[in-house]
């Protein structure tokens, strides 16, 4: 079946007749429920609860990639400086069931903009929200106290406007943290700095598909964490080729709260 037609259908909300009337699940761009699984979290579809497998404890501590072996992959989404990129991902959420991190940086108003379609996919687990500071500084060169600050304050505004507070996963803005930062990092609640194992390399000033898609074939792999950031609208344009790439490779996107145990 053709991957637009059936993104098509699924907005309309015909999967369940789909499913119901013996169109085989390989006809899927994401079977649903297994390797490679993407559910479809659409109103009027019947909801199929992903099985990631038993949850991996981690430490306290840095964590860049998925510990133990298996096909998940973790796509985190930083930063959030376009409205119209950050609708672009909770749409590409929506449409094929993607489960994704977004590291939010509380600053830009597009976390605002979005918040009665985001929230539900919040509420249900789909998406998870991360601290990834106020207004992106470097904390490195920031007092104890000034880093404190830019954590609480983001902290604050995801319990008031998503209901969570993204403890204890915190991104260090340009991923500059020392042990000074962590310790106060870990008193805001926050105990794991999350780093990444491979990135779109989407933060360059000029970016074209034809790079993100070259990134994503380099790094979309079995247990990693990937980083991209919704600040240019230009990955907006490539996500039937991302989840194409996805699909290929088998791979199961996850959040972190699906596949780890923080530490207490």
């Amino acid at each position: 079946m053709d991957r637009r037609r059936l993104l098509t259908m699924l907005a309309a909300g015909t999967a369940a007749t789909l499913l119901g009337t013996g169109e085989s699940r390989a006809d899927f761009p994401f079977d649903t429920g297994s390797a490679g699984g993407i559910v479809p979290q659409l109103p009027g579809v019947p909801q199929v609860t992903p099985d990631f497998g038993p949850k991996t404890p981690i430490g306290p501590g840095t964590v860049s990639a998925l510990p133990g072996d298996g096909n998940h992959m973790a796509l985190t989404i930083d930063d959030g400086a376009s409205s119209e990129t950050i609708r672009g991902f909770i749409d590409f959420a929506r449409d094929t069931g993607a489960r994704l991190t977004f590291f939010v940086t509380a600053y830009y108003p597009g976390w605002l903009d979005h918040r009665d379609v985001l929230r539900p996919l919040v509420d249900s687990g789909q998406v998870q929200l991360g601290n990834h500071t106020w207004d992106h500084p470097d904390l490195t060169r920031l007092s104890g106290g000034a880093v404190a600050d830019q954590l609480n304050r983001c902290k604050d505004f995801l319990w008031n406007q998503y209901g969570t507070d993204g403890t204890p996963y915190y991104r260090p803005p340009y991923g500059r943290h020392n042990g000074g930062v962590d310790a106060v990092a870990a008193d805001c609640g926050y105990t794991v700095p999350t780093m990444w194992y491979g990135s779109l390399n989407d933060t360059n000033t000029v970016i074209n598909e034809d790079m993100l898609l070259d990134a994503a074939r380099q790094w979309f792999r079995a247990q990693s964490i990937v980083i991209g950031h919704a600040n240019r609208p230009t990955v907006t344009h490539i996500y039937d080729q991302l989840a194409d790439i996805i699909h290929e490779r088998s791979l199961q996107l996850v959040t972190l709260n699906d596949v780890l145990i923080p530490p207490r």
